[in-house]
């Protein structure tokens, strides 16, 4: 379940109700799917091929359209990231930028763990949002934030998208972020 740490008081916000409450009024989605339905043979791994992947979005193909239909979101895909990565690092560095989108970034974790970090309202600020399997968040547009790995370095996520091209991120600078 996710977890939040509102960075500028350390405060953490834990239990489904009160993560849903605080995104929520932080104009973030916060949805929960269940992982338990992955194939035992793909829970932690971190190298997939192509069939693996299709088995992933078939796995989930309901609750991927439903959020889809919800949503507006036209196409989706599975992103895998961990050391065996190739360019693990260069990865990181792009995706461990402050930006926005002009449209929504989401991500439904499907194994491993990971981190959005936002820039909330002007009382909060940056707050964190560690996500785990079952997660399902959506950072709206012109949202600033970034994603990136928790200490496991490890993660399978489900990512849907409104433009085939994707999220085309505007990297902004920051000065209250810390």
């Amino acid at each position: 379940m996710a977890e939040i740490r509102v960075r500028s008081t350390n405060e953490r916000i834990s239990g489904e109700e009160n993560v849903r409450a605080f995104l929520d009024r932080q104009e973030v989605l916060y949805e929960h799917w269940n992982a338990d339905k992955l194939p035992a043979e793909l829970h932690n791994k971190f190298v997939l091929s192509d069939e693996e992947k299709a088995t992933i979005l078939a796995t989930f193909d309901e609750e991927i359209r439903d959020l889809a239909a919800r949503r507006g979101y036209q196409i989706w895909d599975v992103i895998s990231l961990s050391d065996s990565t190739p360019n693990i690092e260069e990865l990181l560095k792009k995706f461990e930028q402050i930006h926005t989108h002009t449209e929504d970034e989401i991500r439904g974790i499907v194994s491993g763990r990971g981190i959005f970090i936002i820039k909330g309202d002007e009382q909060t600020g940056y707050f964190d949002v560690e996500l785990e399997p079952g997660d399902v968040i959506s950072v709206p547009e012109n949202k600033a934030h970034f994603f990136t790995l928790m200490d496991n370095r490890e993660i399978i996520a489900v990512r849907l998208f409104i433009e085939k091209d994707g999220w085309i991120a505007n990297n902004i600078e920051d000065p209250t972020f810390a």
